[in-house]
């Protein structure tokens, strides 16, 4: 296999009528969506080559799936334009995929006249009446490879400019394979997406789909802020699989919904994103004892996740629930500050990821693709190029992954070197702190809580837990963690709270 449409025309063939993605507008069969695809596809070679972008300026939807696989139908790679992102970011992904036209839907057109874009429009109402291209769309498919790019989704960068990353379809197809048969995703599944089309958790959703014939349906976002009207749609739906930010997850916990209605047909629960508060993932296990849950760990720039850990018990309050061990063809490995290899248990190291599973790079971005992906310096024999993903962990007694914290957040403070993931890590083992969060900000530690504790009374114990030179300097109680668009901490929203 070398290109994610034969997933589709698989699913397809083998289950024509069955529906394929749905919101609560709409929904489109297999056979539907490959024949819609095809049209649109048609219609956008005509106006973009194959192996460049496509910006689609449309929001969470089936018809955004559509435009989707009609965009790689034209043998073109999409990029998703969040139609809520403010005009500068929006402006900026433009400019790097050097790009002068959208693709977007008349349900979007206020959106669209906030934007102010001045470019060329093309409306999928209009594409969609496209007649199909055989000949074309066989040629084009006939050129392409495994390499090729298939999507770009954009990530903050530390330049100011958002970077784009660049994955192909070689990538996604190594990695859903892997995923579909670990996790027995299978055509009986009905997958849940919380995430944005933007934000790479969705392509574990989307690639998933297809690849078994599931189907997937698509939760509105306002409804992660209702948990009620949130569960109500799981049951009604007869969602099987939730494939999910750890705050999406914490938004249900954290508000009781479980008392008001479990959705039992949930089988399993996978998450990512960032550290699961062992009090979330206890509420979950209670209200869900036969389910299975997976911690996931990895970034973008690997095609969504390289360790994965299938929970096997029940977690105490300020243990940590192991990454795991490396998903099927993917090496993650551990290097210190000298490239040295990390073996000892214990001992944090940079991880570092190699495999078919890496992105292309950033698009458009030689500089910061070469900080990034480079030659593994432990092999000087031939190319093998690896991802430094920035992020420390270190190995457990059993030989586990265990995430410790971004290096952007080891910190020097008072004379000590310090991991303020360690410090989240002791607040989410107080009994009364429901979500917690440090950052660094003027030489000074501050912890941000939600939960009903006194300051003074937190610092106590966390005395109890950690040195004294890792307690906090200011405590800040708030009634709900800022979140960012992905569903993770939103860590420059709390630096500037007071």
């Amino acid at each position: 296999m070398k290109n994610i449409l034969e997933y589709l025309e698989r699913s397809a063939r083998r289950f024509p009528d069955r529906i394929s993605f749905a919101d609560p507008e709409s929904e489109v069969t297999y056979a539907g969506l490959l024949a819609r695809a095809r049209r649109i596809g048609t219609a956008i070679a005509s106006f973009a080559e194959p192996g460049s972008p496509v910006p689609v300026f449309m929001g969470k939807g089936v018809d955004t799936i559509e435009v989707f696989f009609g965009t790689v139908c034209a043998g073109c790679f999409y990029t998703l334009l969040d139609t809520k992102q403010p005009k500068m970011r929006l402006l900026d992904i433009l400019g790097t995929l050097e790009r002068d036209f959208v693709i977007t839907s008349h349900a979007y057109d206020e959106d669209l006249a906030a934007f102010g874009f001045e470019g060329t429009i093309y409306y999928l109402e209009d594409l969609g009446k496209t007649e199909e291209d055989p000949v074309l769309l066989d040629r084009i498919r006939r050129q392409s490879l495994d390499i090729d790019p298939l999507y770009c989704n954009f990530t903050s960068g530390s330049t100011g400019v958002p970077k784009g990353v660049l994955v192909g379809h070689r990538s996604v197809i190594d990695f859903i394979d892997c995923f579909t048969e670990l996790f027995d995703i299978t055509e009986d599944d009905v997958i849940g997406n919380q995430a944005p089309f933007d934000f790479d958790v969705s392509v574990k959703d989307i690639y998933s789909t297809i690849a078994v014939g599931a189907t997937m349906q698509i939760i509105p976002t306002k409804y992660f802020s209702i948990p009620t009207t949130l569960l109500d749609f799981l049951v009604e739906r007869h969602v099987t699989t939730l494939i999910w930010a750890v705050s999406a997850m914490c938004v249900i916990s954290q508000l009781h919904g479980f008392d008001y209605k479990v959705p039992s047909e949930v089988k399993k629960v996978l998450f990512s994103g960032e550290v699961m508060p062992i009090r979330h993932l206890t509420e979950w296990q209670k209200a869900l004892p036969d389910v299975k849950f997976v911690n996931l760990y990895g970034p973008t720039e690997i095609t969504c996740n390289c360790t994965y850990y299938v929970i096997d018990r029940m977690y105490e309050r300020g243990e940590s629930i192991p990454s795991g061990v490396p998903f099927p063809n993917e090496k993650v490995f551990l290097l210190d500050e000298e490239d040295r290899l990390v073996t000892e248990p214990g001992v944090d190291g940079e991880i570092c990821v190699s495999g078919t599973a890496l992105a292309l790079g950033y698009y458009n971005n030689p500089g910061q693709t070469a900080k990034a992906f480079v030659q593994n310096p432990l092999n000087k024999k031939y190319l093998e190029t690896i991802y430094r993903t920035g992020d420390l962990a270190h190995y457990d007694e059993n030989g586990l992954l265990c995430f410790a914290s971004r290096k952007d957040f080891q910190i020097k403070h008072m004379g000590h070197r310090i991991e303020l993931g360690e410090i989240d890590r002791a607040l989410d083992a107080v009994e009364e702190v429901e979500r917690a969060c440090c950052i660094f900000e003027k030489n000074k530690i501050m912890a941000f809580y939600v939960g009903g504790i006194d300051k003074k009374e937190l610092a106590a114990k966390l005395a109890l837990r950690i040195p004294k030179y890792m307690i906090p300097n200011r405590f800040v109680q708030v009634d709900e963690m800022p979140l960012t668009k992905n569903g993770k901490i939103d860590r420059k929203a709390l630096a500037g709270r007071k």
